[in-house]
């Protein structure tokens, strides 16, 4: 029926009810209808639902994808599109699976209003992609993972990933950050992720390893269990602005100068509610906004820190960093900076700082106080420029 409506360029629509298959081979030109919420493919022995494999042109609509009999590889995904384009998910569901929702490699598609739930790796994974759109989805329960971009070297991928819901994502394959994301970007370049709510991410809502040119913008992160947002690695150009933090280990971190990573803005976040520790990784210390290098970190607003509301540098990593107009309310020390011999430049410029436990500004040498009052003290350390 598939290869006929196909075929005649005629849509194929599916009555209600399960039809129990595996290893479909969707053909281009096809659509493919459903009634929503009642038409159902359900996978048999452990295969694949449906492939689609060199192709363009295909839709699938109001049609649910769901595990059934038989166990599937992790690796493996209900529906998989490989080296294809023009492809359109609308108002479907994957649910129930072993391993992963959706798996696009090398392929164009298209994912609105998606439901995706109770997966055992991830909802949607995509390698090398030439570009996903993932709008208006609903994710929750899965394994691993939410979202990931991956690519296997560095390279574009103009992927959009907006307005989704993402929550309760595990980290059942363990490790320090490669698991427990609601939206992973690795080695993609310019990708944009705006407006998602993401809760309950066991170590990130937004990780970014080694991306390029990245945009994270008006998202809502509440109580990740590591870092909130990431940008780590050999990460360069990540615009980090206009997110809500509310509950991790840390609040948003840009990182890894010993990898070349390096130019950010991190600009007009709320940043609140750090946890003490972080169950998942216990050498995260808790802070607000850390960064290293070329970044600017200007009118945010962090509150509520029991440690380092903003941080710069950590011993010699440290470079050409500017802390302006920020506000910092309730925490132990308001803005901490590296002073160690080789650290770079840091500029702390019109910050409010109110009702600080310990030390509004101080000097670091790693993870010690050296320096408890910096703004008195600068002029001792050739890295640090104070004003206002």
């Amino acid at each position: 029926a598939v290869d006929a409506a196909a075929g005649e360029g005629r849509p194929l629509l599916l009555p209600s009810g399960t039809l129990h298959v595996r290893g479909l081979s969707l053909p281009g030109g096809l659509t493919l209808q459903g009634v929503r919420g009642s038409s159902r493919l359900a996978g048999w022995e452990g295969g694949p639902i449906a492939q689609v494999s060199g192709t363009r042109s295909v839709t699938i609509a109001d049609i649910d994808l769901a595990g059934g009999t038989g166990a599937m590889a992790e690796e493996r995904g209900l529906l998989e599109i490989d080296g294809s384009t023009d492809i359109g998910l609308y108002r479907c569901s994957f649910l129930d699976g072993d391993g992963t929702g959706l798996i696009a490699r090398d392929s164009q598609v298209v994912v609105d209003d998606c439901t995706f739930a109770g997966l055992g790796d991830a909802a949607i994974h995509s390698m090398d992609g030439r570009g996903l759109t993932v709008t208006g989805c609903r994710i929750r329960d899965c394994g691993n993972a939410g979202i990931r971009i991956w690519r296997s070297t560095m390279g574009e991928d103009p992927t959009i990933i907006a307005d989704n819901d993402i929550r309760d994502i595990d980290w059942r394959g363990g490790g320090n950050g490669q698991n427990g994301n609601g939206i992973n970007i690795f080695r993609a370049g310019g990708v944009i992720v705006t407006g998602n709510r993401m809760s309950a991410c066991a170590f990130t809502a937004v990780r970014l390893n080694a991306a390029r040119n990245t945009q994270v913008t008006g998202n809502i992160c509440l109580d990740s269990g590591e870092v909130a947002i990431f940008s780590e690695f050999e990460f360069s150009g990540s615009v980090i602005a206009n997110n809500i933090v509310d509950g991790a280990a840390g609040g948003i971190s840009i990182t890894n100068l010993d990898r070349e990573g390096q130019l950010a803005v991190c600009s007009g976040n709320i940043v609140r509610n750090i946890a003490p520790f972080s169950a998942v990784n216990p050498d995260v210390s808790p802070y607000g906004i850390y960064a290293e290098a070329e970044t600017v970190i200007s009118g945010n607003t962090v509150e509520n820190v029991p440690g380092r509301a903003i941080a710069a540098g950590y011993g010699p990593y440290l470079r050409n960093v500017v802390i302006s107009g920020n506000m910092v309310r309730k925490a132990d020390i308001g803005i901490a900076v590296s002073v160690v011999e080789g650290a770079g430049a840091v500029r702390i410029a019109d910050n409010l700082l109110a009702e600080i436990l310990d030390h509004p500004v101080a000097g670091l040498a790693w993870d010690e106080v050296v320096e408890p009052d910096l703004l008195a003290n600068a002029g001792r350390f050739a890295n640090v420029s104070v004003s206002g």
